[in-house]
């Protein structure tokens, strides 16, 4: 490992240092022990095999969704409307499980196409912010964030309107699917082993397609300088567009996990939050890929595990948020502290 890298990661020891010690703080002042916060976030997590399950349920979705980001990242790009995109990809998972429900086609081969349609549904709506931005003029944070509420108010009418259950609308969701249309599930638990398959898979793809390919690069380059990218022979709005083809893809195949292996329904949050969520972790690994499993997992046991803290110690579970929040912004200025050192030291030598 190199000197550079020694430091960079002395620098993102000390973000995790000053974002616990500011949680502490905050325990503190509530008159709340600390330790017994974080003891009880960690057995809520780790506790047994059904609550590691649990973490891993929620480490799945998250792992895809901020897969997706670290291409749209890397092309300069704020895919603020992946909540939409995760949306609309359970829509159209929703919509073929559906359609196909009943037919003679044999199970897996329902879902299998259900799933496709998912990454699709979630592509074309990501795509709908690209070309907004690359032909329309339109910041893709404010055209992302538009299409969240266009996605959030069609999930409200399906739910309520064509897709409402027998007799009722109801916000706990659509008619549930049968257990013929579920991804397979360990017995006992709430995994599905194969949408954890699917998890590690995208992410290792993606891993090798921004490190080792030349498709990585030109999408590296354009999100470092898109004028010199521009100039050099690189196709920018070709990579933008295919940025949110990716970004959109993954984040859909997010909402066909959510139908297909959690709630097995459309249910009004379907994208439980995952893509906001999923830009923190993006920013907090700094764009590589090679560091978005450990840290999603982290991000997911506090989530897990924080839903102990209400039942126990009658304290709030977003005190999670609290600390994924802060350590995001430590670790933003720690780099900022650092690549100035860096300079000066480079300067001075």
């Amino acid at each position: 490992m190199t000197r550079q890298r020694w430091i960079t990661l002395a620098f993102q020891f000390g973000a995790l240092v000053l974002a616990l010690g500011f949680t502490t703080l905050i325990l503190l002042a509530t008159e709340t022990d600390p330790w017994q916060a974080y003891k009880y976030i960690i057995i809520g997590s780790i506790g047994s095999l059904r609550k590691f399950s649990d973490v891993l349920v929620s480490f799945i979705p998250l792992l895809l969704v901020s897969s997706g980001l670290l291409v749209t990242f890397s092309a300069g790009l704020w895919n603020i409307g992946v909540e939409g995109q995760i949306t609309l990809g359970a829509i159209a998972t929703t919509w073929v499980l559906r359609l196909l429900q009943g037919s003679s086609l044999p199970p897996g081969v329902i879902i299998a196409l259900a799933i496709l349609a998912g990454m699709l549904g979630g592509a074309a709506w990501a795509c709908l912010a690209g070309a907004l931005k690359t032909y329309g003029g339109v910041n893709e944070i404010f055209g992302g964030l538009g299409l969240n509420f266009v996605a959030t108010a069609l999930t409200l009418w399906l739910i309520f309107g064509p897709w409402k259950r027998p007799g009722i609308g109801s916000m706990s969701g659509t008619e549930p699917f049968p257990d013929s249309l579920w991804m397979p599930m360990i017995p006992g638990l709430r995994l599905s082993p194969w949408a954890l398959g699917i998890g590690v898979l995208f992410i290792i793809l993606i891993y090798f397609l921004m490190k080792g390919t030349h498709f990585g690069l030109r999408i590296k380059a354009v999100g470092k300088n898109i004028k010199a990218a521009y100039l050099h022979g690189v196709p920018t709005t070709r990579y933008l567009m295919l940025a949110f083809l990716l970004g959109g893809g993954l984040a859909g195949l997010t909402g066909a996990i959510q139908v297909t292996a959690v709630y097995h329904r459309l249910i009004p949050s379907i994208s439980s939050g995952y893509g906001f969520l999923g830009l923190l972790v993006a920013m907090l690994v700094n764009y590589q890929a090679l560091w978005v499993a450990p840290v999603a997992m982290f991000f997911a046991a506090l989530n897990i595990g924080s839903i102990q803290l209400p039942i126990v110690l009658k304290l709030d579970s977003t005190l999670s948020g609290v600390l994924q929040g802060v350590l995001v912004l430590f670790v933003m200025l720690m780099d900022g502290i650092r690549q100035k050192i860096t300079k000066r030291w480079g300067g001075g030598s």
